[in-house]
């Protein structure tokens, strides 16, 4: 190695290290812990006030020396990887090597390389934290590893001045004038440079011109997705910069103070295509599981916007439209127009009181087979039918009464009666897929739409108050029935739902428009059509 080239490798000094340690201080009982850094400027403190305390003020603490490095211009481009000097103990050995009877795996078996990144990891025991200048392989390999910034590569001529060549062989034998500089190796010197070197500046080769295509991947940007470090070589090229700009997105997105879920969901579906493609390139199986997990949280992210927050979405109001808080999400519903269609298929009499007895308890004991009721939600359900509906249920053995069906009529919400629907106990086939917090929300919605106050007020009767359910089980979130390519709801399943003949349920929909249930409400062509007034959108079902 020349004078020169021994120089050049001088210059370069191992990255930065800070490491942030807490520690018991004094007695246990005194709840103290003692703060050090590595760095020779911070002195030891003592922080009251236990784990939690420390840990607060070791994170203040990091906070400010990155703050003071991000201030001071950021890691440095050509310092040399922290954690090779550490004989890369910081991320797990390759295993290989130590079967192959490696000496020193960690040394020989990982490879170091990409750009200067600054880093901080946080152990998982909350005490210690380490910010390092490391090369990007590392940082990748170390868990619990935090990239915070990348430096620009460095480039040095032979001479003085910094070229943006990288080093290349030519096809003479002969090494460029120029030479990339990177974290995990210093510029390699061969009797072509030093002669090159001795000979002066006059006697220097003027560099070679790159094409775009013949650059070394070591120029290329770099970054992360996905706990995925993305290759250097990934083709094309538009592909790894989408990776890159996406990994840069998701981390932005982060760090933003409120939610978008409209942003979000973008973001996963360009993921989503992203992933896809990765995977066509690579054959990677595991590409395309990410894929498709990346479509369907897109999904769910606008229905979180749609169902939750979002505003009115319809043919004929604008984005500007009221905003509507539903108490049922877009999957919910569907739970709910499936516990509709089990209770018309499971009622054991035809009677539109029995139906609507059997639909709510359903959904009391739809989880386990059990649930609770008292006298007073049945006669909300039912106010003049309830005792002689409870009995004929129970006749049918379709629900057990742990008493009487004059107790059950008798129980107050504090002491509500047990009842059991031998069909949902658990040893019977599951004919539901909900959990227990869906269930109390399909509960709750039907509950508000069998309650309604002018229902209550007009006593309308049982085969109305099917059909206010139907309705709103069947609505679009804009509030029109039926689907759009449907044209609105098919009257011979509304009537064997309601138990009506199909003709009677034109009146029974104009008592639902006179209790500004629905709109309006139109039979004509065997099918209704009609929408929600606004103040029933919460009920929609979000068809």
């Amino acid at each position: 190695m020349t004078a020169e080239a021994g120089t050049r490798q001088e210059e370069r000094v191992t990255g930065r290290v800070w490491t942030v340690r807490l520690d018991p201080h004094g007695r246990p009982s005194s709840g103290a812990v003692k703060l050090s850094c590595s760095r020779p400027a911070c002195a030891e403190q003592r922080v009251p006030g236990g784990a939690a305390a420390g840990r607060k003020a070791a994170i203040g603490h990091v906070n400010t020396h990155l703050a003071r490095i991000r201030k001071a211009g950021g890691p440095h481009g050509e310092a040399w990887c922290a954690c090779r000097a550490a004989d890369c103990a910081w991320h797990t050995p390759d295993t290989t090597a130590v079967r192959r009877g490696g000496a020193n795996p960690a040394a020989g078996a990982v490879r170091c390389g990409g750009p200067v990144v600054l880093t901080v990891h946080a152990d998982r025991a909350g005490r210690l934290w380490r910010i390092a200048e490391t090369c990007a392989r590392c940082a990748a390999a170390t868990s619990d590893c935090r990239v915070l910034d990348t430096a620009l590569p460095s480039f040095r001529t032979a001479g003085q001045a910094a070229d943006p060549v990288p080093e290349r062989e030519h096809a003479g034998g002969a090494a460029g004038d120029a030479a990339a500089v990177f974290s995990d190796h210093a510029p390699s010197s061969s009797p072509a440079t030093d002669a090159a070197s001795t000979a002066g500046p006059a006697s220097l080769p003027r560099a070679r011109s790159s094409s775009p295509a013949t650059v070394s991947w070591r120029a290329k940007r770099w970054g992360k997705i996905a706990q995925r470090t993305v290759p250097h070589d990934l083709e094309p090229d538009v592909l790894r910069l989408e990776l890159i700009d996406l990994g840069d997105a998701f981390r932005a997105y982060q760090q933003r103070p409120e939610p978008d879920l409209v942003l979000l969901a973008g973001l996963h579906e360009r993921k989503a295509r992203a992933f896809a493609l990765w995977a066509d390139v690579s054959g990677d199986g595991s590409l395309r599981h990410e894929a498709k997990r990346a479509e369907k949280a897109a999904q769910t992210t606008r229905e979180m916007h749609t169902n939750r927050g979002g505003q009115v979405a319809s043919d004929t109001v604008s984005g500007d439209g009221p905003v509507v808080e539903r108490l049922l999400a877009r999957q919910q519903a569907v739970h709910a127009r499936t516990v509709l269609d089990y209770a018309a298929a499971h009622a054991p009499h035809p009677q539109a009181e029995v139906r609507l007895a059997v639909l709510m308890l359903t959904l009391r004991a739809a989880r386990a087979g059990t649930g609770n009721v008292t006298g007073q939600d049945l006669t909300g359900w039912l106010p003049d039918d309830a005792e002689r509906v409870l009995q004929q249920l129970v006749a049918a053995d379709w629900l057990r009464l742990p008493g009487t069906v004059a107790e059950v009529m008798a129980s107050r919400s504090e002491d509500p009666t047990a009842i059991t629907v031998p069909t949902l106990l658990p040893e019977q086939p599951r004919p539901f897929g909900f959990g227990k917090t869906t269930r109390a929300r399909i509960s709750g919605w039907a509950q508000k739409a069998v309650g309604d106050r002018k229902i209550r007020k007009k006593k309308l009767p049982a085969t109305t108050r099917l059909l206010a359910l139907y309705t709103a089980a069947h609505a679009r979130p804009d509030g029109r029935l039926g689907r759009p390519e449907d044209g609105g709801l098919d009257l011979d399943q509304l009537a064997a739902f309601c138990t009506l003949p199909p003709g009677d349920v034109a009146e029974h929909a104009e008592l639902l428009v006179a209790t500004d249930w629905l709109a309006e409400a139109d039979t004509a062509g065997g099918r209704l059509r009609g929408r929600l007034t606004e103040r029933i959108l919460p009920l929609s079902g979000l068809l």
